[in-house]
């Protein structure tokens, strides 16, 4: 469903309408003096966005494939040693 901008006048007088679409997987926006106020989204999008955010190191950790299949297996030699002038 598409996003769309209401005015908050407009809102108002439609605000079923724009309930129904924002649970319908579209933000709504609505303005006030022809500014974006509010986002109006279903609970489903706002708890998404709310959601923890996760580590690079947790999701790799996370990560259901082995990553040495990607990037080959680790190397033997030790780290080299990178100077800096």
């Amino acid at each position: 469903m598409a996003e769309k901008t209401w005015q908050l006048q407009e809102a108002k007088n439609h605000f079923s309408e724009v309930v129904d679409l924002a649970m319908k997987g579209g933000a709504q926006t609505v303005t006030k003096h022809g500014k974006p106020a509010v986002v109006i989204v279903s609970v489903e999008e706002y708890e998404r966005t709310r959601a923890p955010k996760k580590s690079l190191f947790q999701a790799l950790r996370e990560c259901p494939v082995d990553l040495s299949e990607i990037i080959g297996p680790r190397s033997k030699e030790p780290a080299r040693t990178i100077h800096f002038d």
